[in-house]
């Protein structure tokens, strides 16, 4: 099955630029088209949904303030050490800083991976101790051989975190 391919104009279209601005990031090796690059004079480029993902990250990384010679460093850092689409990458932009959050680490893209932090994930810890009072209360209603409360009513019953 052949891939979709997309125009210049429909790239520069659909990520929210101008065509001036796809030709110079084309022409500076920032983003090249995948499908076909242009060869001289009346040949065309041609982008695929990829190259159209990667667009508008840039377009985004621009509008959120980073100059476009840092977002050059952030693709760079990005297509070298991003497994997945770049578009699925998570991005936290704090004034000049770009950091990739990589699974439980943080790292300064624009210092090329300098300063990678920890990151604590709190996302489960409520469903964790609700699951683990559900499981305890269990273990005591059965130790005990009366009826035991049901997982709705300790999971009501629980401090809301």
């Amino acid at each position: 099955m052949a891939k979709q391919s997309f125009s210049g104009s429909q790239a520069a279209q659909i990520a929210g630029i101008t065509y001036r601005q796809l030709d110079y990031w084309a022409r500076t090796n920032l983003i090249r088209p995948s499908l076909s690059d242009a060869k001289g004079s009346g040949s065309r480029r041609s982008y695929e949904y990829r190259d159209l993902l990667e667009l508008k990250v840039i377009k985004q990384l621009l509008d959120a303030g980073i100059k476009l010679e840092s977002v050059r460093e952030v693709f760079n850092y990005l297509r070298s050490h991003v497994d997945t689409e770049i578009a699925a990458a998570h991005i936290v932009i704090s004034g000049k800083a770009v950091v990739l959050c990589q699974g439980d680490q943080l790292v300064d893209v624009v210092r090329n991976g300098q300063g990678v932090l920890n990151v604590l994930p709190l996302a489960n810890i409520k469903s964790d101790v609700d699951a683990m009072i559900v499981s305890l209360a269990d273990r005591n209603a059965m130790a005990t051989s009366q009826p035991s409360a049901t997982a709705s009513n300790v999971a009501t019953q629980s401090v809301a975190l």
